[in-house]
């Protein structure tokens, strides 16, 4: 499971560098994701999300991808 902690993070900070990113495994692939960066600025909440579900969108793919859901995702500016 921290493998695949570790490829949302890394998939997030390929698309928004610097950000500061904290993702919480659940059971069966669910996982909880809070991401905090200045990219979100003067952005809603929709355009926020779909730039972290953009970046995260390829480990969500097919049956055998290693993210079921996301049941929480926090965007935030610093």
């Amino acid at each position: 499971m921290s493998d695949t902690k570790e490829a949302i993070r890394s998939a997030i900070l390929d698309k928004i560098p610097g950000a500061d990113v904290v993702v919480d495994a659940g059971s069966g692939g669910h996982f909880t994701i809070q991401v905090v960066s200045p990219v979100f600025a003067g952005k809603n909440m929709v355009e926020s999300q779909r730039l972290v579900y953009g970046a995260i969108a390829h480990l969500m793919k097919g049956d055998g991808a290693p993210v079921h859901a996301v049941d929480k995702l926090t965007t935030k500016t610093p």
